[in-house]
């Protein structure tokens, strides 16, 4: 069985720190959008990379692809077909976030839940060390937690290291 791939938008796809840079990071393009949960008058600026598609899309061959993130299956209306890909299922996250034990981030808990005893690896802007070390302990299979910098983004080498975790194993 494949590893599961769990994807965050906002940090990874969306590098939202860097909307206030007086460029995008090379390959990212502003999109205006609207999810449901977005009630401020103007549109939500979203700044997505279309070349991360075909490398996500070049992954479904060693991962499951799903969603981890606020976004939820809103991901599959707003961010999916920017890059080109189909319909991903989506980790549901009851609100509140409730945060997590032992300085763990809130989805942390969730995701080993949703991963019931398979590998996976996971992109996230706010993953910590108290993440990896509560999967290590909690979860009975291998886990690959990449923390990326919200500025930039999903870059080749993380892209690459993906790869070769999911060959590894």
């Amino acid at each position: 069985m494949k590893p599961l791939l769990f994807l965050d938008v906002d940090g990874p796809l969306n590098p939202y720190g860097a909307l206030s840079a007086p460029a995008p990071p090379d390959g990212f393009h502003p999109h205006r959008m609207r999810p449901a949960g977005w009630s401020w008058p103007e549109p939500l600026t979203v700044l997505l990379d279309p070349g991360h598609g075909t490398r996500l899309r070049a992954l479904q061959r060693q991962y499951e692809l799903v969603w981890a993130t606020t976004w939820e299956d809103e991901a599959n209306a707003w961010i999916a077909p920017v890059l080109g890909l189909p319909p991903l299922p989506c980790v549901d996250f009851p609100a509140p976030a409730v945060p997590g034990p032992a300085g763990t981030f809130w989805k942390t808990r969730r995701l080993l839940a949703y991963a019931d005893g398979r590998r996976f690896a996971w992109v996230d802007d706010d993953l910590t060390e108290a993440d990896e070390l509560w999967a290590r302990r909690h979860h009975p299979a291998p886990a690959l937690l990449l923390q990326i910098d919200r500025s930039v983004g999903l870059r080749q080498a993380d892209f690459d290291r993906l790869e070769r975790w999911a060959d590894a194993g």
